[in-house]
């Protein structure tokens, strides 16, 4: 055999890695890192780009750790929605998953040592929320399901913001735009199960939209839009930017009423985290009055 197919070697086994870890956290871009990411640029004060790299490799590794303690649980769910995983495709075992996910745990929780003890427990609690929801299964409780998610989403909100601003807590303004976040996710987090109903009650679980098929797109299509307008008025926006913002919280739930097949949910979703995102872009008219026309 050549040098060059001993170099070779380890590249393709470390390429193959790299795609492993980008496929267990892939999806969860426009769920997690890209809102939280716009969340925390708003709510701080100070833009170091230094500060930022160190924010968004701090939330992927919490993410890579939340997501493999999950998928190690959900190889079979997945298999039926999301094959393309990990698991359910091969590249790695159930057992290997498990031993992935707590070397990542003891490298998370160094992590955000690094930065302060208020990250450090943030890190802590996310710790906490993942056992929770994975390793005592109140994941498949639909109620302590949401409570968890919405839950790990502010912690790791929390954290980047503590992370990007460089101060040891958060200030008024960042407290009420977290609390409002936290709300709506709570009130919208089942727009993700829409499109996954299939894999959902293959593995027994019950979500809202298996529960209640038409009760809940009922409530997607009334809560978007007074959601959008209630936020709209709480953060003082301009009317022309109160009108855009409900109108897009109206379009979507309205998609999420008329269209209900597998591929039009997992449209819907896509444009429910546009939404979200620009819910938490809205808390910028709180410390500059950019939304005020």
């Amino acid at each position: 055999m050549s040098r060059s197919s001993f170099a070779a070697t380890p590249l393709r086994s470390a390429l193959r890695h790299c795609e492993t870890a980008w496929l267990f956290t892939g999806s969860d871009f426009k769920t997690l890192i890209f809102p939280v990411m716009v969340f925390a640029t708003v709510l701080s004060p100070r833009h170091d780009p230094l500060a930022l790299v160190c924010t968004v490799c701090w939330l992927w590794f919490h993410l890579f750790q939340f997501n493999v303690s999950n998928q190690s649980y959900s190889a079979h769910e997945d298999a039926v929605n999301k094959p393309w995983r990990p698991l359910p495709s091969g590249r790695i075992s159930v057992e290997d998953s498990r031993i992935l996910r707590w070397a990542l745990l003891v490298f998370c929780l160094g992590l955000s040592s690094l930065f302060s003890i208020n990250v450090l427990i943030t890190s802590g609690v996310t710790t906490v929320l993942m056992i929770l929801h994975d390793d005592l299964c109140l994941g498949h409780h639909p109620i302590f399901r949401n409570l968890c998610n919405v839950a790990a989403y502010v912690t790791a909100g929390v954290g980047c913001s503590l992370i990007l601003s460089g101060k040891p807590s958060l200030d008024g303004t960042s407290i009420k735009a977290f609390s409002c976040s936290a709300l709506v996710i709570l009130l919208t987090i089942h727009a993700q199960d829409f499109a996954d109903v299939n894999g959902d009650r293959k593995s027994g679980r019950r979500t809202l939209p298996i529960v209640a098929p038409e009760a809940s797109r009922i409530y997607m299509l009334c809560i978007l839009p007074l959601l959008s307008f209630a936020l709209t008025s709480f953060w003082s926006l301009g009317p022309l930017c109160s009108i855009f913002f409900v109108s897009i919280g109206f379009w979507v739930g309205l998609r999420y009423f008329l269209f209900r097949d597998e591929i039009r949910d997992q449209s819907n979703y896509r444009l429910y985290n546009i939404w979200l995102m620009g819910v938490h872009l809205l808390p910028a008219n709180g410390r500059f009055p950019l939304l005020a026309w």
